[in-house]
């Protein structure tokens, strides 16, 4: 089935909702205080179907005081349904609906002049030439215009008849599925469920979904469009998502549904921003962030000015985690004025200075990733990892790796999606050069540098190593590699210097790994070496990651025997008496005698048999 969703707007008592009610015979104004006022306090949702075709209804709130709730549900919208009195034309609400509209990219409208009853043929002509003659002033694709009154069947018809003739969804799709949540409520044997319009991609019964505010997965136990069961909610779908699992107390409006791996929050973002005629934004001052159907107040930093501008860069500083991707719209508002709408250019933090923040900006801005990658490579000399794209660019990987493959001076870890500057290179060259300088005898791998240098992925330290081989530093044997100066086999060397170490450290020894990183060998091969220490019983094992010289071994069971023959027994107190070792040490030795049989434990002391 195609979807489209189509929101209301316009001023309070319009007609907005008694228009929904005779299209589809929902009523919107359901609450108690909303059936008193007679108005629309929150958002309502309903639809209208025809054969394959389903059009769903946001009616948004027209009262001045609600503007929080419309902008709450226009983010979603695919058409509006902009509603204007034919005998009060165009008022103050209509034209802040309208400006909001602009400023959140929304382009598709259907111009409906209500009430026409109300007045004669020539003064509903004059009206509606009005209304698209201050129309015209916007970047709006008027799709139909129709004169209506809820009295009138045939006009409801037609309306019908053109609703249902306009085309589907014309949200594109994204690299992965968002679901800003709008209501969130609990049923009784069902659990919780939350609604909201289905964003970037189709969503499936029993697919895993993310909660970012929680950091929680969960699944996707049912899925509902328009009260009805189904296997997935595709793109525009007006959509109840039961999840598993979930607290409906730690939802909200506001949160937004993702899929694991694919968004990142912080509490800074940067945003273009345009203001509305005579409004300007003012640096270093709270306002209202409205973004999807989440709301906050945040501080905003311009960058080109210490007071005011009507446009241009800005950073936005929230108390919490912003989860946005490129090129999202949002609005900035003071009190119950809107001032300004705003397009996310870059949604992740980044550690570099103003200049290169601005210059970023700019090329953002005009959608130039290519120089955007070599500005932020500048600033993540360490690798930058492409699997933000989906979020920093709204690019797929492929796309990025593309641009990335465009770039000069680059490294290209396709595997990891990792891309890493050229100059980069000789820091992980000098590393390398500074360990086989200092320790002749060094055998590393690429694993064993990759854990001393972790934001070096392994095809890129490979690379470095093959360039050390060709310029003869290193050679290679196997997977490890030792300085080209030393001729021989010096493993059975490696076997004396890990046995000397073993034997200056005597009661006391080191864990393997810290040996093998200070003695700059692979980690592999030190446990290699170790097992043919234990073998020829130079070395005793005496616990997972406990070996020990034999001779320091014999050495401490003789003290040990001593205690036993003065104290008659042995434990950890009188122990400690005469070597003061860390508690590991003396349960390790005290339980190592357990293997004699002419010791035998009582409870926690051991004497002789």
């Amino acid at each position: 089935m195609s979807n489209i969703i189509i929101g209301t707007a316009g001023h309070i008592d319009h007609g907005k909702t008694a228009l929904i009610r005779a299209l589809n015979g929902f009523e919107g104004d359901s609450t108690n205080e909303e059936k008193q006022r007679g108005i629309t306090i929150d958002l309502s949702f309903s639809n209208l179907s025809r054969a394959e075709r389903n059009i769903a209804f946001i009616d948004v709130p027209g009262h001045e005081k609600l503007i929080k709730n419309m902008i709450a549900g226009a983010f979603g919208f695919d058409y509006v349904m902009l509603v204007v009195s034919a005998k009060e034309s165009l008022m103050p609400q209509t034209i802040e609906h309208i400006e909001i509209l602009e400023l959140l990219g929304i382009k598709n409208l259907i111009l409906i002049i209500s009430k026409k009853d109300l007045v004669d043929e020539q003064t509903l002509s004059i009206q509606q030439n009005k209304i698209l003659e201050f129309l015209s002033n916007f970047s709006f694709n008027i799709k139909f215009v129709k004169a209506i009154s809820i009295f009138d069947e045939k006009s409801i018809q037609e309306l019908k008849n053109a609703l249902f003739s306009i085309n589907s969804s014309t949200k594109e799709e994204e690299n992965f599925f968002r679901f800003y949540i709008d209501r969130v409520f609990s049923v009784k044997g069902i659990g919780t469920v939350v609604t909201g319009t289905v964003l970037g991609k189709k969503i499936e019964l029993e697919e895993k979904v993310f909660l970012p505010h929680l950091q929680k997965e969960t699944k996707i136990k049912n899925i509902q469009v328009h009260n009805q069961n189904v296997l997935k909610a595709n793109i525009s779908n007006r959509a109840a998502l039961n999840l598993a699992q979930i607290d409906v107390n730690s939802l909200q409006r506001g949160d937004i549904i993702t899929k694991k791996g694919f968004l990142r929050g912080f509490d800074t973002i940067d945003i273009s921003f345009k203001c509305l005629k005579d409004k300007k934004l003012n640096h270093n001052q709270t306002y209202t962030l409205f973004i999807g159907s989440k709301k906050l107040d945040v501080k905003v930093l311009l960058f080109d000015s210490l007071t005011s501008l009507e446009n241009g860069f800005a950073t936005i500083k929230a108390d919490e985690k912003l989860y946005s991707i490129f090129g999202e719209k949002l609005i900035l508002r003071s009190s119950n004025d809107t001032i300004c709408g705003g397009i996310v250019l870059n949604p992740i933090y980044d550690p570099m200075n103003k200049n290169q923040k601005k210059e970023l900006l700019l090329n953002l801005n005009k959608k130039d990733f290519k120089s955007s990658f070599k500005i932020l490579l500048e600033a993540h000399k360490r690798g930058l990892g492409v699997i933000s794209s989906t979020q920093r660019f709204a690019l797929s990987h492929e796309e990025s790796l593309e641009f990335a493959d465009s770039l000069d001076d680059v490294f290209i870890d396709k595997k990891e999606l990792v891309v890493y500057p050229s100059s980069t290179k000789n820091e992980i060259k000098k590393f390398i050069e500074n360990i086989y300088n200092k320790n002749s005898y060094a055998l590393l791998s690429s694993s064993s540098i990759n854990l001393r240098l972790p934001w070096a992925s392994i095809e890129f330290i490979n690379s470095v190593l093959d360039d050390l081989v060709n310029e003869n530093f290193l050679v290679k044997e196997s997977q490890l590699y030792k300085s080209a100066n030393i001729k021989e086999d010096i493993t059975k060397e490696l076997e004396n210097i890990f046995l000397e170490r073993l034997k200056l450290e005597d009661i006391t020894p080191t864990a393997p790994y810290n040996i093998y990183d200070e003695l700059d060998i692979d980690r592999k091969l030190g446990d290699n070496i170790l097992k043919s220490l234990t073998a020829k019983k130079d070395v005793i094992r005496l616990q997972h990651n406990l070996f020990i010289h034999s001779q320091s071994l014999n050495k401490i069971i003789k003290a040990m025997r001593e205690i036993i023959k003065e104290d008659g027994f042995i434990e950890i107190s009188n122990f400690k008496q005469k070597f003061d070792l860390s508690r590991k040490y003396l349960v390790c030795y005290l339980d190592y005698l357990d293997n004699f049989s002419d010791i035998k434990k009582l409870e926690n002391k051991r004497v002789f048999a």
